[in-house]
């Protein structure tokens, strides 16, 4: 508005120019510089970035989690179902009861599980269950296990080594209770991803540093972490302390949280960017700003390709809506573009950004 008054004061009565003709000049200002194209910049180049994410089985909820996805300075991994396959084997158990006892106990508490640990442990055992046991009282302890009440009034509990003394906890990882008194305890071991390995190199490749996050024990989550190239581990770790050391990490830079399980829910919250996987629970996935729906670690590089294309579309958007503005405007003031011809020119430079929009749909990312 000021250049177009400019236009016409100085047209009209410094140059003496027409009065229809200064007008003219200020109105062809006014319309160059309308700012049609910059505001189509970000949410077009967003809106085709989301579209393809889901394309490729991302769900994203919010635009604004397409750019941060290009920014950041740390991605933070849960170890089970997330770096490894969540598909467990039994190496060794052993308990004080019969193992057709333990089975129908370890099935009826983790029942009510949507852990991994707890759905290999039910699908392993169900096979060697004699018969049905109906727990009351089931509640799930976060980072914790399974409580439950049977019939005859007796406390079961099944978990992690939270639950019993170091001694007792010696290389095995799961753990029964009787009314407080351990009465079995249970080896398992996980197979890494396929494509864990991939994804930490090219994670290194874009100077994101990658952080083990787990609640296992330190002897797993260090051989895991050796495995695929990762030097920050923090293990043994209840949700609350997941949620402390996300809240560091946020006061060095940009994070990003990969997660599954109910544990996992307020550092996912927390961290600048939730990702959790298509089959975590339900607190996981509402908690997350990206659902991966495939359930692979594949998508995380999609993502962040993504991501990276976005913000460049963005930055692409802004200067063609820029470019016009200032090459046009000096145009329109010096009386060489009549309205019409600024209202083309303005169109124009919609087209190109939009058109710059779409091509993102179907460019090859790198």
């Amino acid at each position: 508005i000021g250049v177009a008054i400019l236009t016409f004061l100085l047209a009209y009565f410094a140059f003496d120019v027409s009065f229809r003709q200064s007008l003219m000049n200020a109105i062809a200002v006014m319309v160059i510089s309308c700012p049609c194209a910059m505001g189509l910049a970000t949410p077009t180049a967003v809106m085709v970035g989301l579209g393809r994410s889901a394309k490729n089985g991302v769900l994203i909820k919010g635009g604004e989690t397409v750019e941060e996805m290009s920014d950041l300075d740390y991605m933070v991994f849960d170890k089970t179902g997330t770096l490894t396959s969540g598909n467990f084997s039994i190496r060794a158990m052993h308990s004080e009861l019969t193992e057709a006892e333990t089975a129908s106990i370890v099935l009826g508490l983790e029942n009510h599980s949507n852990h991994p640990i707890a759905r290999s442990l039910v699908n392993i055992l169900k096979e060697k269950a004699t018969k049905k046991i109906i727990f009351t009282d089931v509640k799930e302890e976060k980072g914790v296990g399974m409580k439950g009440v049977d019939s005859d009034g007796n406390t079961y509990q099944i978990g992690s080594k939270q639950l019993v003394d170091t001694e007792y906890a010696h290389e095995y990882d799961i753990f029964l209770l009787k009314n407080d008194l351990p009465v079995a305890k249970i080896a398992i071991e996980d197979e890494l991803k396929p494509d864990a390995l991939d994804l930490i190199k090219i994670l290194k490749e874009r100077r994101i540093t990658p952080v083990l996050l787990s609640g296992d024990r330190k002897e797993k989550c260090a051989a895991l972490a050796n495995k695929i190239g990762i030097q920050e581990v923090y293990a043994e770790k209840l949700p609350h302390e997941k949620l402390t050391i996300i809240e560091g990490l946020k006061q060095k830079g940009k994070v990003a949280m990969v997660g599954d399980g109910i544990n996992d829910g307020p550092a996912l919250t927390t961290a600048n960017v939730g990702i959790s996987l298509g089959n975590a629970s339900q607190v996981a996935i509402q908690s997350a700003k990206v659902v991966l729906l495939n359930n692979d670690l594949k998508s995380i590089i999609t993502l962040l390709r993504i991501g990276k294309h976005t913000l460049l579309t963005i930055k692409q958007n802004l200067f063609w809506a820029f470019f016009y503005n200032i090459f046009a405007i000096p145009l329109a003031a010096l009386g060489f573009l009549s309205p019409m011809l600024a209202a083309l020119a303005m169109a124009c430079s919609d087209v190109v950004v939009i058109g710059n929009s779409i091509r993102l749909k179907y460019k090859k990312l790198s």
